[in-house]
């Protein structure tokens, strides 16, 4: 690793138009397992100006069998969808949650699909889809996430908190972040350019008010990043453009899936490819990169690696993972290929199939929509939600590596 370098991270608001796409997206994930444990949803969503659009296929006892929708169905999904755009905060001309114009397509999985994933006789339930996963954990910051990511998440989040609460009512709910930290021997030593776009009320592009806004964008900065990280000579870009009255959908259309990197390690870990928000559990996509994080997590929370990579492999309609490869990067206190055998023996893992995955982490909840903004991994765990962000295996690492 060399001794010193710049790195950058971005993130994105909860109204960000991809973000909206994929909050959407969970929130019928959501609806459909709150249902049906066993419900099979891929649900991609589009939203432009004054228009959301859903597409994909489920299974949902209850909810669509036999190629029709239960009564009320339609609906209630209808609702889902204006209701995440409500508390999202869009009451704008150009996209309001109550005016907004809706279509459904969401339509019956396909059977070719579903007999290569469903348990039959002697066979498992396979994954349901082929593809790498990568899990990522490095001791920068607290919740074992690289800092760039994490602080650009903060920033945002707590931007959010204002807007809703009217402490900023100047804020509305478009916005990116960026940082860039300058690293010595791997540790973040200085962060040297901040870049903050959001969305506002009109006016707020020019003259005081304008002062104002920049102004709050740096006390937010202040809050999060930490004051040894921050001097004179640290850069802000806040709102390059000039003016950003119009954002979220009306500005730009969005789609689920689109801000894979946000969702997870902000560039600085290997990505297999897959978005997460829309699927149900089976799809390994989710279920896998999950699972891979947890391991990693719970890797360097053990003090067994101060940084460490893991992926794993599947094929459609298979159950037990291909390969699974674990890299310290040089800072393992033993060797990966001891982790990785480690890894394969802890019997609550269940093999890495899918259903064990979704067992040792209780997946098959209506859990989703909470993920879609701010980032998958790094999360506080409570109750149901973010199990893969615990750190209760670190006992059964340091057992099995005795």
């Amino acid at each position: 690793m060399r001794s010193s370098y710049l790195f950058t991270s971005e993130s994105v608001s909860e109204g960000h138009p991809d973000k909206v796409s994929d909050q959407i997206s969970d929130s019928i994930v959501d609806l459909f397992l709150s249902k049906d444990p066993e419900a099979r949803i891929a649900c991609e969503t589009l939203t432009t100006t004054q228009l959301v659009v859903l597409a994909g296929e489920i299974r949902c006892k209850g909810v669509y069998e036999n190629g029709e929708w239960a009564p009320g169905a339609l609906e209630e999904i209808e609702k889902t969808v204006r209701n995440t755009v409500r508390e999202i905060g869009y009451e704008q001309e150009g996209f309001h949650w109550e005016t907004l114009k809706f279509y459904n397509h969401l339509h019956g999985q396909s059977a070719h699909i579903a007999q290569g994933v469903d348990a039959s006789g002697n066979k498992d339930e396979g994954a349901g889809d082929q593809g790498i996963m990568f899990g990522f954990a490095t001791d920068e910051t607290p919740d074992l996430m690289p800092a760039t990511l994490y602080y650009s998440h903060k920033i945002l989040e707590q931007m959010a908190a204002d807007r809703h609460s009217g402490a900023a009512p100047f804020l509305e709910p478009d916005a990116k972040s960026q940082v860039t930290l300058r690293f010595e021997n791997g540790v973040p030593v200085a962060a040297t350019a901040i870049v903050v776009s959001t969305q506002h009320a009109r006016g707020y592009d020019a003259g005081e008010k304008e002062a104002e806004l920049h102004a709050y964008v740096k006390q937010v900065v202040a809050k999060v990043i930490p004051a040894a990280l921050l001097s004179d000579e640290t850069v802000y870009h806040i709102n390059p453009t000039g003016s950003f009255e119009i954002g979220g959908p009306d500005g730009d259309a969005g789609l689920t899936g689109r801000k894979i990197i946000v969702d997870t390690y902000g560039g600085a870990a290997p990505h297999g490819g897959g978005a997460f928000s829309g699927k149900d559990p089976t799809k390994v996509d989710r279920s896998a990169a999950y699972i891979t994080r947890y391991l990693a997590k719970n890797i360097v929370a053990a003090g067994l690696a101060k940084r460490v990579t893991i992926q794993l492999a599947y094929a459609i309609g298979v159950a037990r993972p291909l390969s699974l490869y674990v890299d310290t990067h040089g800072t393992g206190t033993v060797g990966d290929d001891r982790i990785e055998q480690a890894i394969a023996g802890i019997e609550k893992l269940g093999g890495l199939t899918p259903r064990g995955i979704r067992t040792h982490l209780g997946l098959n909840k209506p859990i989703y929509k909470k993920t879609a903004a701010y980032g998958h991994f790094g999360r506080t765990p409570e109750g149901d939600f973010f199990p893969w962000e615990r750190t209760d295996l670190v006992e059964d690492l340091k057992a099995a590596l005795k």
